[in-house]
């Protein structure tokens, strides 16, 4: 099997739940969408202010066992809420879960995740925020940077949003790996 990147996003419809989603590419640009899964849960722990990632671990391990062979997770959030990992985010969790480099993209700031990189993209004034665990911020943001598409947010992440809303459905009708 060959190196999977991997963005990742979970949704909690209201009616209950969440669904997970995954875009899998060979490169880390996802210049080319290999792959896309979702699974829906039907339940999940509720929302814990400072423990996000028991609700959203379950939802990410359920749709990562559908694939074999990541080499990298992108997830939407923040690795790090402070510096020097004294605040974990999910990130953080997803690499002691899975064991694999993490990027965290996330949409806002957090005020005391100041080692995050703010990255532009496109024509956009706002700024992504990205940390990393398993590999530097720097080269983190290099990747962001690169990601396929010409906005803000980069293809893969809009997409994976995109199928853990229900508003896509993954190419196949399932999968296309």
């Amino acid at each position: 099997m060959s190196v999977l990147f991997a963005a990742t996003d979970v949704h909690y419809p209201s009616s209950g739940g969440a669904r997970a989603a995954v875009v899998l590419a060979r490169d880390a640009r996802f210049e080319t969408v290999v792959g896309e899964h979702v699974v829906d849960l039907d339940s999940v722990a509720e929302y814990q202010p400072g423990r996000f990632y028991l609700r959203e671990l379950p939802a990410l391990r359920a749709v990562l066992d559908q694939v074999d062979g990541v080499s990298l997770l992108i997830v939407d959030g923040y690795v790090d809420l402070e510096p020097e990992g004294r605040r974990p985010g999910l990130g953080f969790h997803c690499h002691q879960a899975f064991g694999l480099p993490v990027i965290g993209v996330a949409k806002t700031q957090f005020q005391g995740a100041t080692q995050a990189a703010e990255v532009l993209r496109g024509d956009s004034l706002r700024p992504l925020y990205v940390t990393a665990a398993g590999l530097s911020v720097a080269a983190a943001a290099d990747l962001v940077v690169k990601m396929s598409g010409p906005f803000r947010l980069p293809d893969a992440l809009k997409r994976v949003d995109a199928l853990a809303r229900g508003l896509a459905l993954p190419v196949g009708g399932e999968e296309i790996l």
